[in-house]
């Protein structure tokens, strides 16, 4: 399964399809096939949530601001990082946010979120009908509509929160990866795309990477594009000038996740500094959605050799891929005379922690980075908050 992922892979991401393998080719006409009826599908869904003709198929509205984290394409495009951001950000403002996720790979964006955000107001509901989750969690916690509420209510509110003696009470509700989740309606569309992979061959899924036509941009009420200083300012003009053309007056901010530490498996509580890396030989391990970006980071820390096994998007290792592993740490270790470094995101970290040990007695390294928002056209960190704080018409200073 894991070999069918990496060929699909291949072919969403191929600039030419003619030129592919005859492998790849053989799996076309499956995937053309396949994609025409996924077409149908999501034509059907979206009619049906329209028109509200049936129970399930209906939109949802809670009583606090709703905002949804999403991508046209499959994994990558730093949804789960500025879900991070958002949820952060309201926290320090007062707010307690509800983040709520399908809960994709075993949970393992939800267990860093909630590393993450320890000792904030931040609630977490998962599972498939975010509908239902949020509606029992707000019923289990309280909400504020901070909307609604008077200048002194909310100044009063925002006392109590930072007292930590309302903090309870849900003020806003914050869906990763929620784009195609119709269900809940939402005040506020945040569209992540990657700014390296973009929309891969332009094909929708499985033939390609896109979950929805181009065109569903125009939901969109903000783009960002992540990994924006991975790539020339000329690309960055390109993709923007991309965006326009399908909503000319939305607005779009760029992004880049900055690294900042690492941590050793079975020592999570130790900051190592990134200079361990330099002149190190090292070996990338990844199942996420995007691993260049991640590999290309490692490489601009300074390493006598970088190498790379890359899985797909939330794969769960087990003692096959552990055995893989080491059977090219060896390699390494042959070539260059010293013991080479493993190098794992948080996410696969969280995914499954125990399994990693089964490595040494090679060191195993993750790497933490945060969401930065890049100053790009006079697009800036505040603007973007203010931006927030605009859509949803809320009323509180930013404490930072």
């Amino acid at each position: 399964m894991e070999k069918l992922r990496r060929l699909v892979n291949d072919i969403a991401y191929a600039k030419n399809l003619s030129k592919l393998s005859p492998l790849h080719l053989s799996l076309l006409p499956f995937l053309s096939i396949s994609s025409s009826l996924y077409k149908l599908a999501l034509s059907l869904r979206h009619s049906l949530y329209k028109h509200n003709n049936f129970s399930h198929f209906q939109t949802h509205r809670l009583p606090v601001p709703v905002i949804s984290v999403g991508n046209l394409t499959w994994g990558g495009n730093g949804k789960t990082p500025m879900v991070e951001f958002i949820a952060f950000y309201f926290s320090r403002s007062g707010i307690s946010p509800l983040v709520l996720s399908r809960g994709y790979g075993g949970g393992d964006e939800v267990n860093m979120l909630q590393r993450h955000l320890l000792g904030t107001p931040t609630k977490f509901g998962v599972g498939a009908n975010r509908a239902s989750v949020a509606s029992h969690l707000i019923q289990k916690y309280g909400y504020i509509d901070i909307r609604k509420s008077s200048l002194y209510e909310k100044q009063n509110c925002y006392s109590k929160v930072q007292n930590s003696l309302d903090s309870e009470k849900i003020g806003v509700v914050v869906l990763d990866d929620a784009m195609q989740h119709w269900s809940l309606w939402r005040e506020l569309d945040i569209v992540m795309v990657n700014g390296l992979t973009l929309w891969g061959n332009g094909r929708l899924l499985p033939l390609g990477p896109l979950r929805e036509p181009l065109t569903a941009l125009r939901r969109a009420d903000v783009v960002v594009i992540h990994h924006a200083d991975l790539v020339s300012d000329d690309v960055l003009e390109d993709i923007e000038s991309m965006v326009q053309g399908i909503k000319k007056s939305v607005p779009i901010f760029f992004t880049k996740m900055d690294p900042t530490y690492l941590f050793e498996v079975g020592n999570i509580n130790a900051k190592i500094p990134l200079t361990v890396l330099h002149e190190a030989t090292i070996l990338c391990v990844s199942a996420i959605g995007s691993a260049e970006p991640f590999v290309k980071r490692i490489q601009e820390m300074g390493a006598l050799y970088v190498d790379r096994i890359d899985f797909s998007d939330h794969h769960i290792f087990d003692a096959t891929d552990i055995d893989l592993i080491k059977a090219r740490l060896g390699e390494l270790e042959r070539k260059f005379g010293s013991k080479p470094i493993v190098v794992i995101t948080e996410k696969d970290y969280d995914r499954d922690p125990e399994i990693l040990k089964q490595l040494y007695p090679f060191k195993v390294f993750a790497l933490c980075s945060a969401l930065k928002i890049l100053p790009y056209k006079g697009n800036t960190e505040d603007i973007f908050k203010k931006f927030l704080k605009d859509q949803l018409k809320l009323e509180f200073p930013a404490s930072d």
